[in-house]
């Protein structure tokens, strides 16, 4: 038995007999975004009988709903069958611990998300100003909920973190970003996730996301878990354990839109807390980010594809002048893995639709929480685990 324990997720894995031969697997790829060439696709598997996803247009902020363009029937009763039977082998209730929680019903069907890809400049009070708008004209469209990027209130610098950190707890006079995203919350009946900021408590600086309910009050405070520690040599070097502390605690919420996991940037890259999200019972995964223009082309939309879920993410726009230059692409992800909404990266606002009834179809059709090996495997919420 192996045991690998980082904050408040363990994984337990036991070891494989020597002789175990792999499994036939048939991987779909299905691609969501237009492509400089067409690519054939392989047939589905016979779960999918018949499964589409349009192309997007990357120029273009938004698709059409997707909804209609998806055509999967029901699965057979012989698929039904062998799903039970491999769920009576393999236990997968025990490769969550505790187990998963059903996914709850969310508040609403359907809603509209806007993503502002927001310029950020040196002068703090013109960012909050320029924040403010960007949210009162995505919720003019219909947005319900609003992603902010990354520390979008100051340059992404570590100089520049302790001269633009604010304190949180301390209240609006301590706090002029926080303040506005609460009054705009309020005022507006939006849920706000509020990108994140530089924040000091306690004579220590974090890296943290607000997130105010349509009452303008503060419903849950997320810090950013995994800094961000690179060093490729010639192309980014960049430590935020310079000046920042790891948050210490993965952060679900419950909202007017729905149950939304929370990470910034860099945790998307741990898939253990998406994982443990998914266990939660999130609906929706939102993650400010900022990743740059080495590893922003790299690994950027293929994280996000991979969770199975809903996958917010929000960049600043890219400023080819300043000293952290971000790759930007602000994207909403479905359920499937597609792209239903991305951009470029230049400043701009995305307005995207969500559909919570694909979550339900990617469960049904991709059956993976019944498909587990619990008898191999245990992901361990360690924060859940010690509530109990």
């Amino acid at each position: 038995m192996v045991a690998m324990r980082s904050g408040s997720i363990a994984l337990l894995s036991t070891t494989l007999p020597s002789c175990t031969s792999p499994a036939n697997l048939t991987t779909l790829r299905s691609s969501a975004v237009a492509r400089s060439a067409p690519v054939a696709a392989p047939a589905p598997p016979s779960f999918l009988r018949s499964f589409s996803v349009p192309l997007i247009d990357r120029k273009v902020n938004t698709t059409s709903s997707l909804h209609n363009s998806f055509n999967v029937t029901a699965p057979r009763a012989t698929t039904r069958a062998s799903v039970s039977s491999m769920a009576s082998s393999f236990s997968p209730e025990k490769a969550r611990d505790p187990p998963a929680v059903e996914l709850p019903v969310p508040p609403v069907s359907k809603f509209k998300i806007g993503l502002c890809q927001l310029s950020v400049t040196a002068d703090k009070e013109r960012n909050i100003a320029h924040a403010r708008l960007a949210i009162e004209e995505a919720a003019e469209k219909g947005a319900k909920l609003v992603l902010l990027p990354e520390i979008w209130n100051s340059p992404y610098s570590n100089d520049s973190f302790p001269v633009y950190a604010e304190d949180i707890d301390a209240g609006t006079d301590s706090s002029p970003s926080t303040a506005m995203m609460s009054e705009v919350a309020r005022s507006l009946k939006i849920t706000i996730v509020g990108g994140s900021i530089p924040e000091r408590c306690g004579g220590k600086l974090y890296n943290t996301c607000c997130v105010f309910g349509t009452d303008g009050k503060l419903k849950a405070k997320h810090r950013k878990i995994h800094l961000f520690d690179i060093n490729i040599p010639g192309k980014i070097v960049f430590e935020e354990s310079k000046t920042l502390t790891a948050g210490e605690t993965p952060t679900v919420v419950d909202t007017d839109v729905g149950r939304i996991g929370i990470g910034i940037c860099y945790d998307i890259r741990f898939q253990e807390l998406a994982m443990i999200y998914a266990a939660r019972g999130a609906h929706l995964l939102c993650y400010p980010g900022a990743f740059n223009m080495t590893t922003g082309p790299l690994h950027w939309e293929l994280l996000q594809r991979a969770r199975h879920l809903y996958v917010a993410t929000c960049s600043p726009a890219r400023d080819a002048g300043s000293g952290y230059v971000a790759w930007g692409h602000s994207t909403l992800v479905g359920p499937f893995g597609e792209v239903l909404a991305t951009t470029e990266h230049d400043e701009t606002t995305i307005i995207s639709e969500i559909d919570y009834s694909l979550l339900e179809l990617r469960r049904t059709n991709l059956p993976l929480q019944k498909q587990r090996r619990g008898d191999l495997y245990t992901l361990v919420d360690v924060q859940r685990l010690n509530s109990h």
